[in-house]
């Protein structure tokens, strides 16, 4: 996990969130990927995303959910990448809520609640750092 940030969840202010996560990263000479579900299928995120010279790798809703068309690119397909991608970001939420206790928080209020929730990002890449630093043999 590169960010974490917490947010009322209401459909609308996690993809608020994710582009003002990835906009300090927005300047790099190469393309930045993001990985996402299939909530953030949304055009006017993926609008967002291709200005600040990122590519979209979500999930796309129009094969699964045939009451709305997908807004992913047609550039951007529905891959195994996309879909390894968005199990990777599923991987570290349940990680989050069975192993880091957020899945019933013992904090009152948004300040607490969101600091226990970066800690528990931070402590996620902590214990994946090992996995992440093996050399493949």
């Amino acid at each position: 996990m590169v960010d974490a940030c917490l947010t009322q969840a209401d459909g609308h202010a996690e993809r608020i969130a994710a582009l003002h996560m990835i906009e300090p990263r927005a300047d790099r000479p190469q393309t930045i990927i993001v990985g996402a579900d299939k909530a953030y299928d949304a055009e006017d995120f993926v609008n967002e995303l291709r200005s600040m010279n990122a590519t979209p790798m979500c999930r796309r809703t129009g094969a699964a959910d045939r009451r709305r068309s997908t807004a992913a690119p047609r550039d951007t397909p529905d891959t195994p990448s996309a879909s390894a991608s968005a199990k990777r970001i599923e991987e570290a939420f349940g990680w989050m809520k069975t192993i880091g206790g957020q899945k019933k928080t013992m904090f009152r209020g948004r300040d607490c609640v969101g600091w226990a929730f970066t800690f528990t990002a931070a402590a996620y890449n902590l214990a994946r750092l090992p996995k992440l630093l093996a050399t493949p043999a």
